[in-house]
């Protein structure tokens, strides 16, 4: 019975096994076949129009500047030593963790404590002095007030009463010079006490020891400066990586930005940081401007290691579902200087207009069922005189948000390209519609959305646009479009009437 059911269990296995490797197969398969569907249109297209071309597609983009440092910790502190002398004892070594005000090492404490028995001397001295200047006080205060009333009587000369009083003073500047001495000599072995409770080194933070600079029997000398004892890092919990990112791309860098790293220790393991400060002190090497970038890091598992060289990438922006086009496409130029036909309904559709990029960042607002209606209101307005200026005009547009421009460019331009005053006029007169029509949902909106929102209407009417080759009927059809993120090889694209799946020219065939 045990048999047959181990035989049925079996059985059962290889069953299992047999439909997952034909369920991986059918996967491989779909995925070659896909390949092969894209390779023959692609090689289909250019074959049958003469042009090299690049499929529009959907996807995400994401932006990285590449920057190398060295980790650190968060706070190391120097140790050192105020006083001079031989070292007797170090009570820790490297990597040992350590409290605040634990004893990590001493001096040689006798010729402090010579010191003070001295001045413990000196003071007792000056205290018997002081009591000798007080006799010597009160034996002078009773001669002149004898000689005082002595006078009076005429018994003594006035010259003697003179004299009894300069003794008198005499005594009193004696007792204050004892007086002072004293206190002087206090204050003398004091400062000597205090010399000798530094040869006992503490440790001014709980930590780690990361660098210990002495051996028993050495002798430091503290008479310029403190002589570096230990080095403690404070907490390896937290550690920090200093970058140095080009003058070139510091502009990109913001206070909270993601960053991941690698370290030749752990190659095959990618570590997450977040950028925590960007500082103002540039260095300048080999006519090479950078600035120093602060990263902090999560070390809880104790893994990274103070000085481990670190190369980052610093994620300056990231797009997703976003339409991207090689950056080949936005090179091409046709070879014969001859113009392309103009696409007359360049709109922004299927979510490649302005409009729908400030609906991707109101989502992103996280707004209320209050300013979701508002921002639909203002863009059900929107929408509609889009419609009403294509009805009107065959070749109107509604690229821009319904202003009537064709690819960014007013009704009648043709694909001429416009001067710098007329591309301001044209941002002018975008920004003033948006702020326009979306006031009413602008105004439901807290200061923080606010901020956010008028930077990416900002961003989005002066952005980059440039002019590609869409391949329609064996053809080039000139359209404009607005560029946004790149990452070396896509480019993120919008507008223009630009749609998932277009072909756009990246260059033309040899002719035959």
């Amino acid at each position: 019975m045990v048999d047959g059911m181990n035989s049925t269990d079996l059985r059962l296995r290889q069953g299992k096994s047999r439909t997952r490797k034909a369920v991986i197969g059918v996967i491989v398969l779909a995925i070659v076949a896909g390949g092969g569907w894209y390779w023959q249109r692609q090689r289909s297209i250019d074959a049958e129009s003469g042009y090299r071309t690049s499929i529009v597609e959907r996807g995400d983009i994401r932006v990285a500047i590449s920057s190398t440092g060295t980790l650190s910790a968060i706070s190391t502190v120097t140790v050192g030593s105020q006083v001079s002398g031989q070292i007797i004892d170090v009570l820790v070594d490297y990597n040992d963790p350590v409290e605040k005000d634990q004893i990590i090492a001493r001096i040689d404490p006798k010729a402090y404590e010579t010191q003070i028995a001295q001045g413990n001397a000196q003071i007792a001295s000056a205290r018997a002095s002081l009591t000798q200047a007080q006799a010597t006080l009160r034996n002078a205060e009773l001669d002149y007030r004898r000689k005082a009333e002595l006078v009076e009587q005429q018994l003594v000369a006035r010259s003697d009463v003179d004299l009894a009083r300069a003794a008198l003073d005499q005594a009193r500047a004696q007792v204050n010079s004892a007086q002072a001495q004293i206190r002087q000599q206090v204050a003398s072995t004091e400062t000597v006490q205090v010399n000798l409770d530094r040869t006992v080194i503490r440790s001014p933070v709980d930590g780690v020891v990361l660098t210990r600079a002495i051996e028993p029997g050495q002798t430091v000398a503290a008479s310029l400066q403190a002589p570096e004892l230990f080095v403690i890092a404070e907490d390896l919990s937290k550690m920090k990586i200093e970058l140095s990112v080009d003058e070139s791309d510091i502009g990109q860098v913001k206070v909270g930005q993601n960053v991941a790293f690698t370290v030749d220790a752990f190659p095959n393991r990618r570590f997450d940081g977040r950028v925590e400060q960007v500082r103002l002190s540039a260095t300048t090497a080999n006519n090479v401007v950078t600035f120093p970038v602060i990263v902090t890091v999560d070390n809880s598992d104790g893994i990274l290691l103070p000085g481990l060289t670190v190369n980052a990438e610093i994620e300056v922006s990231k797009r997703e579902d976003v339409l991207k086009v090689a950056n080949s496409a936005l090179r091409y130029k046709p070879a014969d200087g001859g113009t392309a036909a103009v696409n007359p309904r360049a709109g922004g559709r299927d979510g490649s207009g302005i409009v729908d990029d400030l609906t991707r960042t109101v989502a992103a607002l996280q707004v209320d069922s209050k300013q979701q209606g508002a921002f639909d209101a203002a863009l059900a307005v929107v929408k509609e005189r889009q419609t009403a200026r294509q009805t009107q005009s065959p070749t109107g547009s509604a690229s821009g948000g319904g202003l009537g421009m064709r690819g960014g460019l007013p009704p009648g331009m043709g694909n001429v390209a416009p001067s710098g005053n007329m591309q301001a006029q044209i941002r002018q007169r975008m920004m003033e519609r948006f702020q326009t029509d979306f006031a009413a949902f602008r105004s439901t909106l807290n200061d923080e959305q606010r901020k956010t929102w008028d930077m990416a209407l900002s961003e989005l009417v002066n952005a980059k646009r440039a002019q590609i080759y869409r391949l329609v009927n064996n053809a080039p059809q000139a359209v404009t479009v607005r560029v946004g993120a790149s990452d070396g090889t896509m480019t993120e694209i919008s507008g223009g009437g630009i749609r998932d799946g277009d072909a756009v020219i990246t260059g033309e065939r040899a002719r035959e």
